[in-house]
């Protein structure tokens, strides 16, 4: 009996301990499987979160993809836009040049008319029996010669001022090479002219006109004509052609703007060495270079340097 209720006893508790073991290993499959649900509900949740991340950065870059295109065509645009412009500036800056030139051509035109309209036009006129200066023409301006540059210093001898210092530097030049120049004729009044005719008339008849001008026709009424004499002629005028100074006048009287009016064999006067008339250093110049004088060339010509007669 003993032995049957030890045995009932142990079968008891061999069951409760599998009922107890086996609530036991339930409970902890419970739990396995409860930390697995959330460890798998974790990792599920760490991968959505992960492919939502990959899908923004996707459309972030695919975003950003689409504004660096986007910046790239505004830039090619800008570059466009900007040669396009420079194009502009650069058709704008031609026409402004252009309208600058014209400007600068109708200053320049008015300029040259008002210097035209100052200056006097008789001055580069051929009056030796082609034209005719009327008796009450008398230069803007007369200046007298110093006593240094005369051959008679009792006489008063008178240039147009603007030729003065052109005559003061030739003749001073002259001296430092050795070569003195003195006055003994300059401008003449129209009647001065008249008289001085009158008096060779008297004393050569008809001879006279082959070297003294009818007054009106005279270039030393103008004031831009002197005669010269230098040493060892005495003050006159014969054998003036013989002398350093003429051939110190031939080679450089250009420079000052001088020019022998009356070469030999010219169709007006007698050759006159002596007599040198002031026209500009620009058609004075021209006229050495061309190796040509006063009267070879045509009037409207000659004309084309009255601008610059005093420059």
């Amino acid at each position: 009996m003993r032995f049957i209720r030890k045995y009932y006893f142990l079968l008891l508790l061999g069951i409760l301990v599998t009922l107890v073991v086996s609530i036991g290993v339930n409970i902890y499959q419970y739990q396995v499987n409860k930390t697995l649900e959330v460890e798998k509900m974790s990792l599920f949740e760490e991968r959505n979160k992960f492919l939502l991340d990959l899908a923004s950065s996707t459309v972030a870059l695919g975003s950003a993809t689409t504004t660096i295109a986007d910046l790239e065509k505004v830039v090619a645009d800008l570059e466009e836009d900007k040669d396009d412009l420079k194009d502009n500036l650069r058709d704008e800056k031609n026409k402004n040049d252009d309208f600058e030139d014209q400007i600068k051509d109708i200053a320049g035109t008015v300029g040259v008319l008002d210097k035209l309209s100052k200056t006097d036009k008789e001055l580069l006129q051929k009056y030796s029996k082609v034209y005719f200066l009327n008796e009450h023409y008398v230069p803007e301006s007369l200046s007298e010669v110093d006593d240094e540059f005369k051959y008679d210093e009792s006489r008063p001898f008178f240039l147009h001022s603007k030729v003065m210092s052109f005559f003061e530097d030739m003749v001073e030049d002259a001296k430092d090479d050795g070569v003195d120049l003195w006055v003994v004729s300059a401008y003449r009044s129209f009647d001065t002219q008249a008289q001085l005719k009158g008096d060779y008339s008297v004393t050569y008849g008809s001879g006279a006109n082959t070297f003294s001008a009818d007054q009106g026709y005279s270039e030393h009424q103008l004031g831009t004509t002197i005669d010269f004499t230098t040493t060892g002629i005495n003050g006159g005028l014969a054998g003036f052609e013989n002398t350093p100074a003429y051939a110190w006048l031939t080679k450089n009287a250009h420079k000052y703007g001088f020019t022998l009016s009356y070469p030999e064999e010219n169709g007006y006067y007698i050759f006159e060495p002596w007599h040198w008339r002031f026209v500009g250093t620009d058609l004075a110049k021209d006229l050495n270079q061309a190796d040509s004088h006063f009267y070879d060339w045509e009037q409207r010509k000659i004309d084309e340097y009255l601008i610059s007669v005093f420059d």
